[in-house]
């Protein structure tokens, strides 16, 4: 868990964005391998191609509002063109402008509904606006056109989790465990599922079994739920490391999502407020997981 193919990107400082166009980079191959409808023919100059050739240029060189400005022009050149509406909601994307990157998504989608990722990319975009039976409609249609994807996508397993569908989420939690052995994340949100369905202590008796994630402080965060560490120890860990302030604040933020989530399954509802805002406020991250932190903590907030 963690990254994913979604990103959520505030105002960002160079080594942080540095990172996020590494990971825009990845994004522009699944681009240039998405299938477009038969009958789509590029401007005979190739304007688009150009255009979307100039638009990943500018968001690699830190000019989102450029690159922005590009793909717009793209699309109003050739509107039956879905990587138009395409490279642009990624954009939207990772500006976490999420309405409309869905808008484009959607686009995407009525000229091509075959486009596996792009319900996924738009299944991620609901979840980040707690839109959640949304998100599992588009995460349910990407595993219907693509089925060996399906023990890969955690991501639908917490979109289970918040609708209530726990055991959905257990299910999707156990699959992912084939792929996946030593994520604690994953064993951790099997945990949360099972104990709403069966009680803490039945949920720890099934806690999935991980040997070694080397991330800080992640093994002292499974010891918690397993019933053999405390809260003192997943946050004194989280300040270890080499004080790269970034390393720290993700660790940081790790130690209070999922503190905060221990004490909610454990019923310590002031607890776990003030931790997972904690995790969600004053230290976010620009990936999934935040939006996951960011969504729980409004929700608690609208209670």
């Amino acid at each position: 868990m963690g990254g994913g193919s979604s990103i959520r990107q505030r105002s960002i400082p160079s080594q942080r964005r540095r990172r996020v166009c590494r990971q825009w980079s990845t994004s522009l191959a699944l681009i240039a391998s998405l299938a477009l409808p038969g009958g789509v023919v590029l401007a005979e100059d190739g304007s688009v191609n150009d255009l979307l050739s100039q638009a990943r240029s500018a968001y690699r060189g830190g000019d989102a509002a450029r690159a922005l400005t590009l793909a717009t022009r793209a699309v109003e050149l050739d509107p039956q063109n879905p990587q138009s509406f395409l490279v642009r909601g990624q954009l939207h994307e990772m500006q976490g402008r999420h309405r409309l990157a869905i808008a484009d998504y959607d686009a995407v989608l009525k000229l091509d509904p075959s486009v596996v990722e792009v319900y996924n990319r738009r299944g991620s975009e609901h979840f980040k606006l707690g839109h959640i039976e949304a998100s599992i409609a588009d995460f349910d249609r990407a595993i219907e056109l693509n089925p060996g994807q399906e023990p890969y996508h955690w991501q639908r397993g917490i979109s289970y989790y918040y609708a209530g569908l726990f055991e959905k989420g257990r299910a999707q939690f156990q699959s992912h465990q084939q792929v996946n052995a030593n994520d604690v994340e994953n064993a951790v949100w099997h945990f949360l599922c099972g104990a709403r369905l069966e009680g803490v202590k039945q949920a720890r008796q099934s806690l999935l079994n991980i040997e070694g994630d080397p991330r800080v402080p992640m093994m002292e965060i499974y010891r918690l739920f397993k019933g053999e560490g405390s809260v003192v120890e997943v946050l004194w860990a989280a300040r270890g490391g080499d004080g790269d302030p970034e390393v720290r604040n993700r660790q940081f933020f790790y130690a209070h999502l999922y503190v905060g989530l221990y004490h909610e399954a454990l019923g310590e509802e002031t607890e776990a407020r003030r931790h997972l805002v904690l995790a969600a406020d004053r230290y976010p991250v620009n990936h999934y997981m935040g939006d996951v932190a960011r969504v729980h903590a409004d929700r608690l907030r609208q209670q």
